[in-house]
């Protein structure tokens, strides 16, 4: 088991299409995880969300969150991302870019422009993830 460097745990966040969990704390303490798509602005997390969710309603209260993304197979890697989301208020095509830029990644080429009109309307917020801590795993079954 090895620590990666920030540029090894960047380039695992990025370079394979995983899904992040999302984990924010409800507003009577209980846990909630969900799956999201991200795509990386520098070493912030960015992500999409419907403005009804327990997540935003969790966020909008208290913005710290973790993300733990992670390869499930041997020899077994993984990245926590700790921080606070900010919802964001961009214009409609900074929120289109995004949400092309993170549909791209999951869905190809090909539909990422069909994808990020689809997620980039009304109603669909824009969230930044500001790292305060990171903690990044590679090899953990050596």
């Amino acid at each position: 088991m090895d620590k990666m460097t920030p540029e090894e745990y960047k380039k695992f966040l990025l370079d394979t299409p995983r899904t992040g969990k999302l984990a924010v704390v409800r507003v009577d303490g209980r846990p909630h995880v969900s799956p999201i798509w991200f795509a990386m602005d520098g070493d912030d997390i960015m992500f999409t969300s419907w403005h009804e969710t327990v997540k935003v309603a969790s966020i909008r209260r208290d913005p710290r969150v973790s993300l733990c993304v992670d390869y499930d197979q041997p020899p077994f890697h993984f990245v926590i991302v700790e921080g606070e989301a900010e919802i964001l208020d961009p214009t409609p095509e900074e929120k289109v870019k995004w949400t092309t830029q993170i549909a791209g990644r999951y869905m190809g080429d090909e539909l990422a422009e069909s994808y990020g009109k689809r997620n980039g309307v009304e109603g669909e917020l824009l969230l930044r993830l500001k790292p305060t801590k990171v903690i990044a795993i590679k090899n953990m079954s050596d």
